[in-house]
């Protein structure tokens, strides 16, 4: 089943509402303060996870009524975010596919730890996506391929998680690629394009952080 957690950061309702699939099986995990956007849509959560020291107490309190819902309450002196946690929960559901919208905003140190603990899907093998309205970023350590149709916008941005990332060639791309290695640090995927309806990006060592983004 596909799960779909809503966090604190940025939201945009009409994409939440995109995303939201009515009539399919869904998780929703509310993520704190993302109970709030969840109660403005009058969408009802599955499970609620966090310190909840951060959303409207009125909001919490009347969610807590509802004996449907799974609270998962943290003390707010605790080694993992409320994101990252939700994650993990995601994850020990089996999800088949996971969707995080709410993990970007005026936090950037949230927003970078949001997409570091994206490898927890990897490692699960779960494909997992952070979304907003400009961009669709995830992790990526096999060869994958990029259909011109399908992807989020205009500008696809390799950047290095691990400290290296080898063997890495590009088709179907403007900026072309064989057997190149990347390095942390350095701004050599930054802004390419596909020119071809099918890109390809075969790696053979190390994790890349894959953004596609709008202009």
């Amino acid at each position: 089943m596909e799960t779909l957690i809503i966090a604190g950061g940025n939201i945009n309702f009409e994409m939440l509402l995109k995303y939201r699939k009515i009539g399919k099986k869904q998780n929703i995990i509310a993520v704190d303060k993302g109970l709030e956007a969840l109660f403005q849509l009058d969408i009802l959560p599955d499970h609620v996870v966090g310190d909840f020291d951060s959303i409207d107490k009125e909001i919490l309190k009347k969610y807590q009524k509802n004996s449907q819902i799974i609270f998962h309450e943290y003390r707010p002196e605790k080694d993992n975010t409320d994101t990252d946690m939700a994650l993990k929960l995601a994850i020990e559901l089996k999800s088949s596919h996971i969707t995080v919208i709410g993990a970007l905003g005026k936090r950037m140190d949230h927003a970078i730890s949001n997409i570091h603990i994206l490898k927890d899907a990897l490692k699960a093998k779960i494909p997992c996506q952070i979304v907003d309205e400009y961009n669709k970023i995830y992790l990526i350590k096999d060869n994958i391929l990029l259909n011109k149709k399908e992807t989020y916008g205009k500008y696809i941005s390799l950047i290095p998680l691990t400290t290296t990332v080898e063997g890495v060639t590009l088709k179907g791309f403007k900026y072309l690629l064989q057997n190149a290695t990347f390095v942390i640090g350095e701004s050599l995927g930054v802004s390419n394009e596909l020119i071809e309806e099918i890109g390809y990006i075969e790696i053979k060592k190390g994790i890349f952080i894959v953004i596609e983004s709008k202009d």
